[in-house]
């Protein structure tokens, strides 16, 4: 193959990755802000992406669905991304003025308790509550079983009821 030849295989194929990627990218950016901070969400994406590049000859779309593919990307380079620096709580992220409306209040307060779950719990949790995957689609992403995401919510909403009961309040 000579060097044109390459060159038209390389740009024909990262127009086909972009349009592959490209209905996944708003899910992609909802989970890398849910479980890093908005500042590093960005960077975790572009991440992903050269992982997803990289790796793109290892998708089996028998194993799941495109975007629990790259969502699982995703929650892998959040991850490894939150061992490298520690990152403000989601509470810390907003500079909350005192007169602010009680609302905003129990949302952090939730925030903080979904911050307290374990890795697993919080993944569950952003990619069923928050990405609105299917539990099917999150156990793709999770690389786990559907069981083991349905007990995973389970004992993630338990450790949230008392959050969520004082919010109701």
């Amino acid at each position: 193959m000579t060097a044109d030849a390459r060159d038209a295989h390389d740009a024909h194929a990262v127009g086909d990755f972009r349009e592959w990627v490209q209905p996944h990218l708003l899910a992609m950016a909802r989970l890398a802000t849910r479980l890093t901070s908005a500042d590093d969400s960005d960077d975790v994406v572009q991440e992903a992406l050269v992982r997803a590049w990289r790796r793109r000859e290892s998708y089996d779309a028998s194993r799941g669905s495109a975007q629990s593919w790259l969502l699982a990307i995703v929650a892998d380079r959040c991850r490894r991304h939150r061992t490298r620096s520690r990152h403000p709580e989601p509470a810390e992220l907003i500079d909350v003025p005192a007169t602010a409306h009680a609302d905003v209040d129990r949302s952090l307060d939730i925030e903080r308790a979904i911050g307290r779950l374990s890795h697993r719990q919080r993944l569950a949790v952003e990619l069923h509550y928050y990405v609105g995957l299917s539990v099917t689609e999150a156990a793709a992403a999770m690389r786990c079983s559907e069981g083991t995401v349905k007990s995973t919510l389970s004992d993630a909403r338990k450790r949230l009821l008392p959050a969520l009961q004082e919010v109701s309040r």
